[in-house]
């Protein structure tokens, strides 16, 4: 089992290594899209000045950096499994001036801090790719002070994320995608109402709340939302890489009809819905 966890974090990371590329490109459109659920996360936080927090799966720096633009006497040590995506965080906070940032690759299921360090942990749309979504749990409960509180975020269903659906949806319709084995990393694995909540409270954490957060992919155009989405989605350029030509571009038609046919063009903002899940110590 453990050989199978380690597989799945070293596929992980070699992924979020060969996209960090696509994830600089779109940075300012995708975390525009994500802020709605980073500002809920950060809002139950009830963060104090010189807290020290803890953001995991930050990719390239959110919500840590905005915490850590809030907690000025305090700091943020903001982690993941790619070095690549936490090079683009520091490079963020350097160029937005936040200087009480650290960065640290590592594992959630093997966190290199001591028990009790840390005020807060946030984490955004990181538990559907934890292997062990127990193990991670416990970790980051292990590491957060008596009282300490902990947020994240998670997709909620797909028929309510029409951002991922308009996409894989047409290229399931041509293409054959084995499925995952259940209970394995993907978008939709936490999806299910009261799922994260269970853990949180299987893992001893108190007064946990659910609260579903929407958002939408504001692309402008369905060109620009293909050219995104096909440049930060590992699953999509897997798919699509095991196409030929002209079946890419049969699915790129009908994805870009589907969301035409949706929004108005020049004005698309692509539905998105998440849950945000709240736990103290």
């Amino acid at each position: 089992m453990e050989a199978q966890l380690e597989e799945i974090r070293d596929q992980q990371k070699a992924a979020w290594n060969k996209f960090s590329g696509g994830w600089k490109k779109w940075d300012s459109l995708t975390m525009d899209f994500l802020k709605p659920m980073g500002d809920e996360i950060i809002r139950l936080l009830n963060l104090k000045d010189d807290d020290v927090v803890l953001d995991v799966a930050s990719g390239t720096g959110e919500p840590g950096l905005t915490i850590a633009s809030s907690v000025k006497k305090g700091k943020v040590i903001i982690t993941d499994l790619s070095e690549d995506m936490l090079q683009i965080a520091f490079e963020n906070a350097r160029q937005r001036g936040i200087p009480n940032i650290e960065t640290k690759v590592c594992d959630v299921s093997v966190l290199p801090f001591e028990d009790n360090y840390f005020d807060a942990i946030s984490c955004r749309f990181g538990y559907m790719f934890f292997p062990d979504m127990q193990l991670a749990t416990s970790e980051m409960v292990r590491v957060l002070k008596p009282g300490g509180r902990i947020a994240t975020s998670v997709w909620n269903i797909p028929e309510k994320n029409f951002w991922v659906t308009a996409m894989m949806g047409t290229i399931n319709k041509h293409i054959e995608v084995a499925p995952p084995p259940p209970g394995s990393p993907g978008m939709f694995r936490c999806a299910s109402d009261g799922f994260i909540a269970d853990i949180f409270q299987g893992e001893g954490l108190k007064n946990v709340s659910q609260k579903e957060v929407a958002s939408t992919l504001n692309s402008k155009t369905a060109e620009v939302y293909w050219q995104m989405m096909t440049e930060v989605a590992a699953p999509v350029v897997k798919a699509l890489a095991t196409a030929d030509a002209s079946m890419q571009e049969k699915i790129k038609k009908e994805v870009l009809e589907a969301i035409r046919s949706r929004y108005k063009e020049g004005e698309i903002k692509v539905d998105a819905s998440s849950l945000v899940v709240y736990g103290e110590k």
